[in-house]
Formats: C-alpha cells, structure tokens, sequence
C-alpha cells in the first residue's frame, strides 16, 4: 500500500516537473524577444516565465480537483527553481529569502493584474500591464496582448489530462509580431 502511495507522488512530482518544463520552454521561445519585445534579460526571462505560469494557473484554477492540487505543486516547484538560481548567483541565505518575498509579491500581484484584465476582456488594461511588467515599459504591447489572449483562449480548452500530458497549447509567439512593413507603408 504504501509502495503505491509513493508511485502516485512519484508519478504526480513528474508530472508536474514535465509541465514546469513545458513553461520554461514555452517563456523561451525566441519569437517572444525577438518578435514581441520581450527584453532577453534576466529579468525579461523571468516576467516570460511568470506569464507563462499564471495562463496555465488561470486554466488550473477552473478545473475540477486535483487541478488546485497540480497547481500549487506547480507553483512550488518554479518558486522552488527560482531559489536554487538566486543562490546560484551567490545571494546569501537573507538574500535569498528577501528577494524571495519581493518576488512572490510581483508574481501575485501580475497574476491578478492579468487575471482582471483577462476576465474582463479589457484588452487595453491587459496591453498596460504588459507593457509596464513584461516589456520594462517599452513598446505598445499589442502583439504580446493578442498572444496573451490567444493563449488564454486555447488553455480554455485544455483539461487536466492534456495538460499534464501533451502540455499547455501556446501559440507560437511569431503569429502576433507586428507586421513591420505594414508599419512602414502607414508612416
């Protein structure tokens, strides 16, 4: 009996270490700083990746149990890896718990920054805080807003399985890029 319990948590701490892996990956996808301005820094990567994150606990939070259950696993495990690279980086054990605190702090509150305007449908109050934690500012967001909402659409139609499974269905960022030349000929 007890040697299936470990199987389960077994089977389940894979299962969601193969969906933070998916996050990761999809937060690296070159169209994202490339195409949708996304800095390529450190911290660029983080707000990729915290996006990322917060689409897939939206979905996670609409489904039936043990969707809560994956999801603060989920949680556990990007906060668990943001961790270990502070202290990569040689950030000292009050450091570590510092910059810990700050960021779980800008973690939620993005989330629910992204969630209202999701929910809403507000597309200009989305593009806002994108730009202002994504983009450090810069650009108009527009691509990065219509990624954001495509993405939260086809997780809509993800259940658990498929996301534990095949993995989350992001979009390929490039799809959103403003057309530059279409931005040429209107100048």
């Amino acid at each position: 009996m007890i040697g299936r319990l470990f199987r389960r948590a077994n089977a389940r701490r894979q299962a969601v270490e193969d969906l933070h892996v998916a996050l990761s990956m999809a937060a690296r996808r070159p169209g994202l700083y490339t195409r949708l301005g996304v800095p390529d820094t450190v911290e660029g990567r983080f707000e990729a990746l915290c996006l990322h994150a917060i689409l897939v606990l939206r979905r996670l939070n609409h489904l039936p149990a043990p969707a809560a259950e994956v999801a603060q696993d989920l949680v556990n495990s990007i906060f668990t890896q943001l961790d270990a690279s502070l202290r990569e980086l040689g950030v000292g054990d009050m450091g570590v718990a510092k910059r810990m605190k700050k960021l779980g702090a800008a973690f939620y509150g993005r989330a629910a920054g992204y969630d209202s305007a999701l929910d809403a449908g507000d597309t200009d109050a989305l593009r806002t805080a994108l730009v202002r934690n994504v983009l450090g500012g810069a650009g108009d967001g527009a691509g990065l807003a219509a990624y954001v909402q495509a993405s939260d659409g086809a997780l809509a139609g993800a259940d658990l399985d498929a996301l534990l499974g095949a993995g989350p269905p992001f979009p390929e960022p490039d799809g959103f890029a403003p057309d530059r030349e279409a931005e040429g000929a209107i100048a």
